[in-house]
Formats: structure tokens, sequence, C-alpha cells
């Protein structure tokens, strides 16, 4: 874990994985909460780093927090968001063969997944979700579309994640959902935040 002083006010902690930027912001946010990030305003993760803006000493915050134990993250910390699904996505036989098994066994496998929202980025309301057994990641499309319908489950890499809107993007897709990612007259606007659990469920069953 490695901690660089960016201007004045901020903080990027740098570390090794998903799961240790996973842990790392839970612990931060505990600290924060518990009033020992004096200042700080903002606990931004991504996919390898974590962001803390508002540090009022960061030298000194970087050389308190290299020496910090980190507890991994449980598995059942968390509010836990389900989401319905149809598994109609016009990649689900390419997704199907790559694991090597039959359409009908890919929402067995993601509904098994429980994931949790690492990061957000690319349009507002959108989650990279980890938790995919490795043997299950998949690279995007070579091509990538013009327009992916809102409401698309995709996979892409280590990720899933559910397009908030129509937008371009190069993502396997598997499925769709009626779930509204991003309603900006609701509190929280996003269904999906940095440490939201996530389950996804078969549609009508």
């Amino acid at each position: 874990m490695r901690a660089l002083v960016v201007g004045a006010r901020a903080l990027l902690v740098e570390v090794d994985s998903a799961d240790e930027v996973a842990a790392l912001h839970a612990e931060l946010l505990r600290r924060r909460d518990a009033g020992e990030l004096d200042g700080v305003r903002e606990v931004v993760p991504a996919a390898r780093t974590v962001l803390l803006d508002g540090v009022r000493r960061p030298a000194a915050l970087a050389a308190r927090i290299a020496d910090w134990e980190v507890p991994p993250l449980a598995g059942t910390e968390g509010p836990l968001v389900t989401v319905p699904v149809r598994y109609d996505g016009p990649d689900l036989a390419e997704v199907a063969a790559a694991w090597g098994v039959a359409r009908e066994e890919v929402a067995g496998l993601v509904g098994a997944t429980v994931f949790r929202v690492a990061f957000c980025g690319f349009a507002p309301g959108f989650g990279y979700l980890t938790g995919l057994p490795e043997r299950l990641w998949l690279p995007r499309r070579a091509t990538p579309r013009t327009a992916v319908p809102a409401g698309s489950l995709a996979l892409a890499g280590e990720y899933a994640g559910v397009y908030p809107r129509s937008s371009p993007g190069g993502w396997q897709l598997i499925g769709s959902t009626d779930a509204v990612l991003w309603d900006p007259a609701r509190e929280p606007a996003a269904l999906f935040a940095p440490g939201v659990r996530v389950r996804f469920t078969e549609a009508g069953t």
C-alpha cells in the first residue's frame, strides 16, 4: 500500500487488487465516521486506488496509512440490492460457449455470485461489480457496439455491470433489467454505490 500526496488537500492510496480497494475503502469510511480522518470530505475508490479529498495534513496522513493493517472485507458487509434480470442478451450464446455451459446455465452461474460495487464511473449510475470467479472472466468484444440499450447486464474482464442509459459499449451483453440505475429525483440517485452488494435473480422466478 502506497500513499501519495496529490496537491494541497488530497491523498491517493495505491493497492494491488480490487479486494484490497474494497477493504481499504471500508476501513477509511469506518475511520472517518469515528472522527479519525478530520476534514476528509470524499473517499473515492477506483480500480486499484482510493482518493481522499479534503485532507488537512496529507503528508501526516500518508505516513499513518502506511502503518495500517487493513482487515479483509467480510462477504456479508454492505447493503444488499437484488436486481431481477431477463437472460436475453445478444451475447448470451457466446458467453455460454466460452464458459462451456448451456445457455440456460448462465443465469445460475451469475445468480450464485454475490457481486460488490467496487467503484463507479463511465456514466452516472454505472457501477463496476466484482466477485465473478476468475474462471468466468471474459474479454471485451473485439468491436464495440455503437449503442447498448439501457438496462443491459454485461460482462468484461473481472467486472459485471448494468448500463444505466443507452450508450456505446464493448462489454458482453447477457441480459436486461427494468431496474432504474440512475434517477436524479431519487435519494440516493444511484442504485449502485461503492460497497453495495448486488445479487442478480432471474426475472419471473
